[in-house]
């Protein structure tokens, strides 16, 4: 019997298991790289909250930033292709966040 000298580092095992479990969903791996394609500035205030027909809703925390990111929404869109290929949204869709969600 051989044993092992060192243990084998765990993050390749935790990132398997998570991209295993994770839904394959496109509003789930937009939610993914969101932070990384638009930037903590913006991923702070805005976070992505359903998908339908590859149109993303995006919750805002006011009415200025959703019609600020309105108006970027093709460099928004840009970005999360670059990070999902052609798999992501073809529209990005910006409403106030509401008090329920």
């Amino acid at each position: 019997m051989t044993r092992r000298r060192a243990p084998r580092p765990a993050a390749p095992a935790f990132r398997t298991a998570l991209d295993r479990a994770a839904p394959k969903t496109l509003l789930a791996r937009v939610q993914g790289v969101w932070a990384e394609a638009v930037g903590e500035r913006i991923a702070v205030i805005a976070q992505p909250v359903s998908e339908r027909d590859r149109t993303v809703v995006v919750n805002c925390t006011d009415a200025v930033w959703a019609q600020e990111l309105d108006l970027m929404q093709e460099q928004l869109l840009a970005a999360l292709r670059e990070q999902l290929g052609e798999e992501g949204p073809q529209t990005l869709r910006f409403r106030v966040k509401d008090a329920r969600d």
